[in-house]
């Protein structure tokens, strides 16, 4: 299957630069992923495609701000750290740029309070540094880190919390799970107020975010792994839902990844945690759920391989093609999409 096949055009403008005043007031393409057909809609709708019993899981990773902005001490050259993941301690795997300046033993400054000195080098931008500091890390963090905003987004976030989703809680993620952003406290309460479980499981969005698909044949190409976790309570619930023959909804691909990871390893929901580099395209058999919300993704992402996988690429492509003609908002901050069973 080739890469290019899972290409569209994009015009420019209908990238979403900034999230919208109200969250839930985005607009939603709802996609019958059986018979194609499509319904124009707003988020807060969305409540109305759920049912009691059903069960709606969300990701709650909380994304750090992961960007840095640094120098190296001998040469005082600018350089961008985005930390991707924490492998131990204050060792962690970053993206950095220029890379090429990041040799084994550079230590970069971001001003008194830390210091990284790079310990490994890998391809692809990859560098892996151990963090020198006095104090709490993540408190570092937040006073000199910004969010790493995808990098088709130019301007500027003027409220750091947009690129959060209202439910976040678990420190991990170099990028916001963003079909959870259209969110709201108040309509989450809504929902469950209608009789609709609400699941938060954990998955912190890594490199695989960030990495284009770079080889022709999308068989060949390697996700990179990502951490997650479920607890015993989740597990209990998302196992009731499927006994009980009623819908799991997964908010995000994120979200989908998960589910799908453990149960194609444990044939049920259980406690776990672990890594995954599960990859998702047309072809892959559903077990975990039945309906996704979800955002629009990048042509030839594998984020669109894994909505053509649920919904069929042409019904993928045509909905796309419908939101493009109807000025939708794509990608992080833009509108969201339901497909649904």
């Amino acid at each position: 299957m080739k890469v290019e096949e899972f290409d569209y055009n994009l015009p420019e403008e209908l990238i979403a630069q900034t999230p919208l005043k109200k969250r839930d007031s985005s607009r939603l393409l709802v996609l019958d992923k059986n018979t194609g057909k499509i319904e124009h809609k707003h988020f807060k709708d969305i409540i109305n495609y759920l049912n009691k019993g059903d069960t709606l899981v969300l990701n709650d990773t909380k994304v750090l701000p992961a960007r840095l902005i640094g120098e190296k001490t001998d040469t005082k050259a600018v350089i961008e750290v985005l930390l991707l993941k924490n492998i131990e301690n204050d060792l962690w795997e970053c993206l950095v740029k220029p890379a090429r300046r990041i040799k084994e033993d550079t230590i970069v400054s971001f001003g008194g309070k830390l210091k990284a000195k790079c310990v490994k080098v890998e391809d692809e931008g990859i560098r892996y540094f151990e963090f020198l500091y006095d104090g709490i890390f993540l408190e570092i963090l937040e006073d000199l880190g910004t969010m790493p905003l995808p990098p088709y987004i130019h301007e500027k976030l003027s409220d750091q919390s947009r690129y959060q989703t209202v439910y976040a809680k678990e420190t991990g993620s170099a990028a916001a799970p963003t079909a959870g952003l259209h969110f709201t406290k108040e309509l989450l309460k809504e929902i469950e107020e209608k009789g609709i479980n609400i699941c938060y499981i954990t998955l912190h969005v890594g490199l695989g975010t960030f990495r284009p698909v770079s080889v022709e044949k999308i068989e060949e190409h390697k996700m990179h792994s990502e951490y997650y976790s479920m607890s015993s309570e989740v597990a209990d619930i998302l196992n009731k839902t499927k006994e009980s023959n009623h819908n799991i909804i997964s908010v995000g691909t994120t979200s989908t990844r998960t589910l799908e990871t453990i149960i194609s390893k444990y044939n049920e929901f259980r406690e776990c945690s672990g890594f995954t580099d599960i990859f998702i395209y047309p072809g892959y058999k559903f077990k975990a759920i039945d309906n996704l919300i979800t955002n629009f993704h990048l042509p030839k992402s594998t984020l669109v391989m894994l909505v053509s996988a649920l919904a069929g690429k042409n019904n993928i492509l045509n909905a796309y093609n419908e939101a493009i003609k109807e000025k939708y908002r794509f990608f992080s901050f833009g509108d969201a999409m339901y497909i649904k069973k």
